[in-house]
């Protein structure tokens, strides 16, 4: 359903993005003054693999689930796209469709600026190119960077790195356990394992001896990190 408004809260994801804020106040002010709100219940489809490239998009509220479908039509999940990260950009430039569906994961909140007044904004705002380009370098690295741990990290180490990445980007502090965080992104293991390039048996062996090790503990609501360090230095020492 459509919205014209966004909460108090899904302004605040926006604005508060690391990105978005690093812009000029009347950029972002022009981005938002145009951008339309949609709505989605949990896994409802945003857009498909092939779709035209019309819209730049930001997640406002929950997570867009990114995903790709392999040649038996089984769909694998790539990455979330969390609260403040805009997406499409690419589509925008070379005007190609879109490589990826995107469904909601969880009741989700958008925000999309239409391919002409996304080029109308950059006519106005050279500022928003070299702010592109960093965003573009920014994801290259990290793609990069998980490349390279897919292909030189035992799996233990890339599930501490996931789960820390996981924190960072929807984790709370637990409200009855002081010093631990609550992963609020509720993950399937299989999901967890499509993001980690294993299987769910192999994760599941691996989150139940962290848990055991006291690292993590396993909710019915979802992961919860006791031990940062522990879970860092997992990481650290298989790297």
């Amino acid at each position: 359903m459509d919205d014209p408004i966004l909460t108090m809260e899904e302004r605040e994801a926006i604005n508060q993005g690391r990105w978005f804020s690093s812009l000029s106040p009347s950029l972002r002010h022009d981005i938002l003054r145009c951008a339309s709100v949609k709505r989605y219940a949990d896994g409802e489809q945003i857009g498909a693999r092939g779709d035209p490239a019309e819209q730049w998009i930001a997640c406002a509220r929950g997570s867009v689930r990114v995903s790709s479908t392999t040649l038996t039509g089984k769909q694998i999940t790539l990455t979330y796209v969390e609260p403040g990260i805009w997406f499409g950009d690419v589509s925008m430039f070379d005007g190609d469709r879109r490589t990826h569906g995107t469904h909601a994961h969880g009741a989700t909140t958008i925000v999309q600026v239409s391919r002409s007044d996304f080029e109308r904004i950059l006519k106005l705002h050279p500022e928003l190119y070299e702010a592109l380009i960093k965003l573009q370098a920014r994801r290259v690295r990290l793609l990069f960077g998980m490349v390279e741990d897919l292909n030189t990290l035992p799996l233990r180490a890339r599930l501490a790195k996931q789960l820390m990445l996981l924190a960072r980007s929807y984790g709370s502090a637990h409200p009855q356990y002081p010093g631990e965080t609550r992963i609020q992104l509720q993950l399937a293991q299989e999901e967890l394992a499509q993001l980690l390039g294993a299987s769910r048996q192999r994760v599941n062996q691996e989150l139940k001896t962290m848990e055991r090790e006291g690292v993590i503990r396993v909710e019915p609501s979802g992961l919860v990190l006791r031990d940062a360090r522990a879970l860092s230095s997992i990481a650290d020492a298989e790297a």
